[in-house]
């Protein structure tokens, strides 16, 4: 099929990759809590760009294109839910992920004319609106959402890129990474026996949810929020797979990529460190390049968007907590596995002079008490 998305991208083909094999058998995947919490948020999007000049039609279409069809669904044997779909069935107590052989991750084609170069240089600012037609929109219906959708468009004479979309209900951003490291390295193999090619033992997800313990029923309770909030008179599906719309307008969104140095990131630590608020003997603090990043990032924010200084302002983290469970899980356990510690404070705290120190402060308290709290390595 051909259809034309905008006036900046063109859809070439709309196909499903199925697993390579055809004696899969029929899969069902549990939610944790961990899962459970993000149960109807909206699909996390990930776009990767590959900058490949002088890159033709042919040579995308007869060499590259194939190799990521054919990886992919090398790699969707091992990552099976993946080619599945998010369902509550009537007679099911909790919904789960169901893979039944022929099910298969859709794939979407394309073709972009736009400036490959505006879209992933650093310090341009571009409206957020322009990356929408490059990843691709989950399935989802009352009846069921799909796990993943894949988006490859082609800049002819630029390079390509890869647009991921998935539910969040059912991986997390590290399982996410995971999935796509698997994908690459299969991609590579391609041409050394590649049918009988296996992952190496870091990147093979392990499924396994007894390695989560939940004594109190957190996943009900989570699973009966999202009712609760998502309800109407008019829409009383308790078990939609339906998700709520996006907190954010993409319309009204710019987007611009900056870079801090390691000579930034020393800039801001020792002038941290300087500030007589910020040193404190009695306090363990976690000045990381993430604390500082994201501090900076933090008052940033508040400074474009002109907040009220006496209006409240939440921020916060979210933390993979494989390794910081006791007893911890394996890293590349597949699944959702995220800690979020989150505070508030007033927006003139953020726009003071010392505001970056006021907030990482704050942040590294999340840190080292919340992160490092009961139930925590």
């Amino acid at each position: 099929m051909e259809a034309s998305t905008n006036n900046r991208v063109k859809i070439q083909e709309v196909t499903k990759i199925t697993p390579f094999s055809d004696q899969t058998t029929e899969v069902s995947l549990p939610l944790t809590y961990f899962d459970a919490f993000w149960f109807k948020l909206f699909p996390v999007e990930r776009l990767f760009f590959y900058e490949i000049t002088e890159l033709t039609s042919d040579f995308f279409n007869s060499i590259i294109l194939p190799k990521l069809k054919h990886s992919l669904s090398l790699t969707l044997l091992r990552y099976l839910p993946l080619a599945g779909n998010l369902m509550w069935p009537a007679l099911a107590e909790k919904p789960a992920v169901y893979y039944f052989p022929n099910d298969g991750v859709s794939v979407t084609v394309a073709e972009s004319d736009a400036d490959f170069n505006n879209l992933t240089g650093n310090r341009i600012i571009r409206e957020a609106v322009e990356f929408r037609h490059l990843t691709p929109q989950l399935s989802i219906s009352d009846d069921k959402a799909a796990v993943t959708a894949i988006q490859i468009t082609l800049f002819p004479n630029q390079g390509f890129s890869i647009g991921i979309s998935t539910h969040h209900a059912v991986l997390d951003g590290k399982s996410s990474t995971l999935f796509v490291k698997a994908w690459a390295y299969m991609c590579k193999q391609l041409g050394n026996e590649e049918e009988n090619a296996s992952l190496l033992p870091e990147l093979t997800p392990i499924f396994d949810r007894t390695v989560i313990k939940d004594l109190k029923g957190l996943d009900m309770v989570n699973y009966k929020r999202w009712q609760d909030w998502t309800i109407s008179d008019s829409d009383t599906n308790k078990r939609s797979m339906k998700v709520i719309p996006s907190f954010v307008d993409v319309n009204k969104l710019v987007r611009a990529t900056f870079e801090l140095t390691n000579e930034d990131i020393m800039k801001l630590r020792n002038k941290l460190l300087s500030l007589s608020n910020v040193v404190n003997q009695s306090k363990q603090l976690h000045l990381s390049t993430y604390v500082l990043t994201l501090a900076y990032t933090f008052c940033c924010i508040v400074k474009a968007r002109k907040e009220e200084g006496n209006r409240n302002v939440t921020f916060g983290i979210s933390a993979d907590c494989r390794s910081r469970l006791d007893p911890p899980i394996p890293s590349n356990y597949f699944g959702n596995c995220l800690g979020r510690l989150s505070e508030a404070a007033k927006a003139s705290d953020f726009t003071e002079e010392n505001g970056i120190a006021f907030v990482a402060e704050k942040l590294s308290d999340l840190i080292v008490k919340g992160l490092k709290g009961p139930g925590y390595h």
